[in-house]
């Protein structure tokens, strides 16, 4: 949004009530309408958005909002429920995508209307998965929902295990602790260097093989991070197959896209939907090396002998000893539950 909605040191939340203490909003039943109305959430510090004008604001269905601070945004959000909006427009990056979904968990709960995402982010990797043209205007979008253009996603909730937690978590699309930490800062020096989009994860992925397979003792690259994961439903902790300490991970990865940047396939040529996992335990060099290969399909059982494993969960407890990024934004070390969404509608060409 407009300014700083995150801060590192706390999650966001309105737990089942709004900032003020008062219950969420009631929610009128969406029904069709001759003309749809339309909530935008617009950032206008999004990469394509800075110094352009919003699209078709001069229309009376249209209705086009810039909160600056997430109190402004769990407002518009509760505002568009209010009206019983017929599509929810998310004109922004990724971040804004995590802001909107993560606001608006009170607001909306499992009941969201149609979102339709309008990439002005610099990575946009939400419509890599959905198959959006990195060039989509609102009146190609609102066409493409006319026609029924729909696919639906679950987005994973990440929600504090202990302490005041009640009602308390942020919403996205791609969690990652250890190395991945450490890649986004590499992807946002990218971003500061002219490199966007899909190319920019490119960049991001060979320098860091690069700095994990030549770097010495020491290099934060090859450092691993205090992890347990433990499957909610068995109640059993992940394996350390490979070798390094049993409570330390060097890189995990969370999501439930089914397609990736670069035409990658980290989770197979037909991955499930869901929540998937991608863990390395360890930086051991030849597996790093081989990691391009592991991205677009490559997998075998001595790869999970030494470490590297890949699975599909529903209920996870994580207990992390460093931040975890999500969707781009660093949030504090803790111990949290990781699970589905609610099943949202997204408008596609």
């Amino acid at each position: 949004m407009h300014g700083t909605i995150y801060e590192f040191e706390t999650l966001p939340g309105f737990g089942k009530s709004s900032p003020s203490g008062k219950s969420s909003p009631s929610r009128p039943a969406r029904r069709g309408r001759a003309v749809p109305l339309v909530g935008i959430v617009r950032n206008p510090r999004s990469h394509r958005n800075k110094g352009l004008a919003p699209e078709m604001a001069e229309c009376s269905n249209i209705l086009t909002e810039t909160p600056r601070t997430r109190e402004d945004l769990y407002h518009t959000l509760a505002g568009f429920a209010r009206r019983g909006i017929d599509y929810l427009v998310i004109d922004g990056g990724d971040g804004t995508v995590r802001d909107v979904l993560s606001c608006g968990s009170d607001v909306f709960g499992e009941d969201w209307p149609a979102l339709i995402v309008l990439p002005k982010g610099k990575t946009n990797a939400l419509t890599v998965d959905l198959g959006l043209p990195n060039h989509w205007s609102l009146a190609e979008a609102l066409a493409a929902a006319h026609r029924g253009y729909t696919q639906t996603r679950r987005p994973l909730r990440i929600t504090p295990a202990e302490g005041d937690a009640e009602g308390r978590c942020v919403q996205g699309f791609i969690l990652g602790t250890g190395a991945f930490a450490i890649a986004t800062e590499a992807g946002q020096e990218a971003h500061r260097r002219g490199a966007f989009n899909s190319f920019a994860v490119g960049l991001t992925v060979l320098w860091g093989i690069a700095q994990t397979l030549f770097g010495r003792t020491g290099n934060p690259w090859r450092k691993c991070t205090p992890t347990r994961i433990t499957n909610r439903e068995t109640g059993r902790e992940l394996p350390h197959p490979g070798p390094g300490r049993e409570d330390e991970r060097f890189l995990t990865v969370a999501t439930t896209f089914e397609k990736f940047p670069l035409g990658a396939r980290p989770f197979g040529r037909d991955p499930a939907p869901g929540l998937k996992m991608a863990v390395i335990d360890w930086p051991v060099r030849w597996l790093m090396a081989l990691l391009p290969l592991v991205l677009f399909g490559l997998y075998g059982k001595v790869m999970t002998r030494k470490g590297a494993q890949r699975f599909h969960a529903s209920d996870l407890d994580l207990d992390i000893g460093g931040p975890f990024i999500l969707d781009g934004e660093a949030f504090p070390a803790g111990r949290y539950v990781l699970d589905e969404g609610p099943q949202l509608t997204f408008v596609v060409p």
